[in-house]
């Protein structure tokens, strides 16, 4: 990483922290995973990726798990509905369905090992309790129950085209790319496509049609990429969870977040309430207690020692003093006045000017974010700010504020000497506790050596 903290280490902290913005949003929508189909396409790119081997070998092999379950399925139902007529067709209908059920999961987890892609569980919560017949009706009533089984149904003719497709394009390509192999061992071999013929007496002559055996490759496994890719999007369609399951999965994550959040919101608060307590009390209420005893001094020597009570009185106002100016700066810790007045380009830029390194502040915002936006984004450059005058022994250091998206970026980078974490109770925990109470998200990238880069993404609309 750039040790300039306005150069590289910026862009790859931004680039890292988006594709982790990114995940965390997947993530609440429930069972989204990396997709085959978002893997690269070029043909270097698909023969280095495991992705590309594990599905050719998912599709070659998967023709026997569908025509198993096609043979499982027609067998089991027909002699499960031919034997209703007496009670036997009932154990052997719910066996059936807990059958069918058993092997949708285990295609679900073939379809992760093979393409990547995961596709959670869409089955509705059983009865609690041990009666099987609340259970078996709970499963005969969920629609996913016999999603699966449709799929299954379906299976056998889809896996059948995959592996005559597989099989028939691989054979050709790994014919072709040991040619010269085959005519070692044989003493010679014909290759015939159409009316053209070629006779290859030797290694050598076989050489060039290894070359057109490389093209097939790339053909080949483009082939096997839109198979993996459809075959994977119809199971996700039929084995995954339906968009309202996906909706309600989302909405309680999203609850569950936001409730955690705001209990550490509610924790920082009382902190702060406890911190500024705590100043008063050794601070600004000692300070003017102290002005009260030296007035109450100085009067009563006001007639017998007049000096000693100017004395006195010059104290107290000296003491007044400090405490104003105690006052002024736990208000400002608590919510800046030139934060309301001025906005938030000016409150940094007072920021930068009482830090004792050079600090380069650039604000690009088009309109005032929320107050709550401004009041967090101040107090994450003030924490990051006060860290760098304690720890980093750092010579210079950035401050950059802007509207990416949705999002209000707060970014404030340093060439100190780097490793800072975020400790549970420590400052910039805090600044991630604030960030979480409007459902914002902060990063601590401080390797060893520096530099550090703390970078805030606050969700924000006009």
């Amino acid at each position: 990483m750039s040790r300039d903290p306005g150069g590289a280490a910026s862009g790859g902290v931004a680039a890292r922290w988006a594709a982790a913005r990114w995940a965390t949003v997947m993530q609440a929508g429930g069972d989204v995973a990396a997709n085959v189909a978002d893997l690269p396409w070029t043909p270097l790119a698909m023969a280095r990726s495991s992705v590309t081997w594990r599905s050719a070998i998912y599709l070659a092999v998967s023709l026997a798990f569908g025509l198993g379950w096609f043979i499982a399925l027609v067998v089991g139902l027909a002699l499960s509905t031919i034997l209703l007529i007496i009670w036997v067709g009932l154990p052997m209908l719910a066996l059936m369905m807990i059958a069918w059920r058993f092997g949708a999961m285990l295609e679900r987890r073939l379809v992760r090992l093979a393409f990547g892609v995961r596709i959670a569980d869409p089955y509705r919560p059983l009865p609690p309790g041990r009666n099987p017949l609340a259970k078996l009706k709970s499963m005969a009533s969920d629609p996913a129950t016999w999603k699966d089984l449709a799929y299954l149904a379906v299976l056998f003719p889809i896996t059948l085209v995959e592996f005559v497709t597989s099989v028939v394009v691989w054979a050709a390509t790994f014919a072709l790319l040991f040619l010269p192999v085959i005519v070692a061992a044989d003493g010679g071999a014909e290759v015939s496509v159409g009316p053209v013929s070629y006779w290859a007496g030797n290694p050598l002559e076989a050489l060039p049609i290894s070359l057109i055996g490389l093209v097939l490759l790339v053909f080949a496994m483009y082939t096997t990429r839109v198979m993996a890719v459809t075959h994977s999007a119809f199971a996700r369609l039929m084995l995954g969870q339906s968009p309202s399951q996906q909706e309600n999965l989302e909405l309680r994550k999203r609850t569950e977040h936001l409730r955690a959040s705001r209990a550490r919101g509610v924790d920082a608060a009382e902190f702060e309430r406890r911190r500024i307590e705590r100043d008063l009390h050794d601070g600004a209420q000692q300070r003017l207690l102290a002005v009260a005893m030296d007035i109450g001094r100085a009067r009563a020597k006001l007639e017998d020692d007049p000096e000693g009570a100017r004395a006195l009185i010059e104290q107290a106002h000296l003491g007044t003093k400090e405490a104003i100016t105690e006052l002024r700066d736990l208000a400002r810790g608590i919510y800046p006045a030139i934060l309301t007045d001025r906005g938030l380009d000016p409150a940094l830029s007072g920021l930068a000017g009482r830090a004792p390194v050079p600090v380069e502040v650039d604000v690009d915002l088009p309109e005032r974010p929320p107050a709550a936006v401004e009041s967090i984004a101040y107090f994450i450059v003030a924490e990051s700010l006060a860290n760098i005058a304690k720890y980093a022994r750092a010579t210079r250091a950035t401050v950059r504020v802007a509207r990416e998206d949705r999002w209000v970026v707060v970014e404030v980078i340093d060439n100190g000497v780097g490793g800072a974490t975020a400790r549970a109770g420590g400052g910039l925990a805090g600044l991630a506790d604030r960030a979480a109470t409007i459902d914002g998200m902060l990063i601590v990238d401080s390797p060893p050596g520096g530099p550090t880069i703390i970078r805030a993404d606050l969700p924000c609309t006009w």
